[in-house]
């Protein structure tokens, strides 16, 4: 049947979480379905983007968001009680180009992610339709406040509280709900939030490959988006928090910090002992050159990808339990979990130290993430909620 897919950025390249998670889903969808996509954007369209989504849809269309009037409502936000994120990527124009699509091509069903896309097609309540949290993005909002500058506190205690509510309301406009973890499920406080499905992320095996021949350049990576604030708060706390300790035990001791639109502080990290690189065409470079991954996730929601990856490509991983948690992580069989900057040190240099603690950890790291993180496999609730 034909399935219209609404999606708040155009899933190519693939440099951010909800970009990947909506460009399998697409995968999936279209191996038994038709499906028409329709992405909103704020910027400039990748040149590879058409070519890459072609094969998984019959028709794609870009609705381009003006630059005027996403400042517009986002000065106006103050007179409605609708989250700044929804505010932002809702414009009349756009609403207009949605309905006539749908009304063109009459869909069987509805598949929408985030919570951003949710007011253009809630009032179609004569079709059936999927509705993608991903993540509990009011608890995103709520654990940045703590940290934030008195004048950004103010606004993320408003949106936190906003974004509460709108994930309770546009819970029963929906036919069926998904997110990525229990974590997440358990945040959404509306009082049927368990008939939300859970349908975690998963890792392109195809992709991501260790290459054991590759030279070790570096002793710890950190990858993602590095303009996206939980990660630039991580960033931050390896170079100013974890580095020093590691530079005392080992001065030569090398992190590389990988990922697409590099924050300008995190430009500045860079030293002679930390590489700051940018977008790199194949973020699988830095998993390979690379001997551990680390990862002091503090703030933020959902699964980490990275994570996924890093496990993929049989590195072991150093995190918090913040993201250990969400992807079912067991402290020392598959994952380390420190709580502070002297446990993250203690534990990489202890995998440093042990070849044999190295190789278990990698290997328990990879069985883990090659039975619980498939995207075919995970894929498949997903495409029983639509057909049903």
């Amino acid at each position: 049947m034909k399935v219209f897919v609404l999606l708040s950025r155009i899933p190519w390249p693939l440099e951010k979480g909800d970009k990947l998670r909506a460009y399998h889903h697409l995968k999936v969808i279209s191996t038994q379905h038709e499906v028409v996509l329709v992405c909103l954007t704020d910027s400039e369209v990748h040149p590879k983007a058409v070519e890459n989504l072609s094969p998984f849809c019959i028709e794609i269309h870009f609705i381009k968001l003006s630059k005027i009037g996403i400042l517009w409502n986002l000065a106006t936000s103050i007179f409605n009680d609708k989250p700044f994120q929804v505010n932002y990527f809702y414009q009349k124009s756009a609403q207009k180009k949605v309905n006539q699509l749908i009304d063109k091509h009459m869909p069987r069903h509805l598949f929408i992610q985030l919570i951003r896309t949710a007011e253009y097609v809630k009032k179609y309540h004569i079709l059936t339709s999927t509705f993608d949290y991903m993540d509990a993005f009011s608890m995103g909002a709520q654990r940045r406040i703590e940290k934030a500058i008195p004048g950004v506190k103010t606004l993320l205690i408003m949106e936190a509280n906003r974004l509460k509510k709108y994930e309770n309301y546009v819970f029963n406009h929906f036919t069926n709900k998904t997110i990525i973890s229990k974590n997440d499920r358990d945040l959404i406080k509306h009082p049927d939030h368990n008939e939300i499905q859970i349908l975690p992320n998963g890792v392109d095996f195809e992709t991501f490959i260790s290459n054991p021949d590759t030279v070790k350049k570096y002793e710890l990576a950190f990858t993602g988006n590095m303009s996206y604030p939980p990660n630039v708060k991580a960033a931050h706390y390896l170079a100013r928090e974890v580095m020093p300790l590691l530079i005392q035990k080992n001065p030569n001791i090398k992190l590389v910090i990988a990922g697409a639109d590099p924050h300008t502080s995190i430009k500045r990290l860079a030293s002679k002992n930390i590489e700051v690189t940018g977008w790199l065409d194949q973020i699988t470079d830095a998993y390979n050159e690379s001997k551990i991954f680390i990862a002091p996730m503090e703030i933020g929601t959902g699964m980490q990808n990275k994570i996924l990856e890093a496990m993929a490509m049989q590195i072991p991983c150093i995190t918090t339990k913040l993201a250990g948690d969400a992807i079912g992580g067991i402290h020392n069989e598959n994952i380390l979990i420190a709580n502070s900057p002297e446990e993250f040190a203690q534990y990489t240099m202890e995998l440093l130290a042990s070849k044999s603690n190295y190789s278990r950890l990698s290997q328990n790291a990879y069985s883990w993430v090659n039975t619980h993180y498939n995207w075919n496999t995970n894929g498949l609730p997903l495409l029983e909620l639509i057909s049903s």
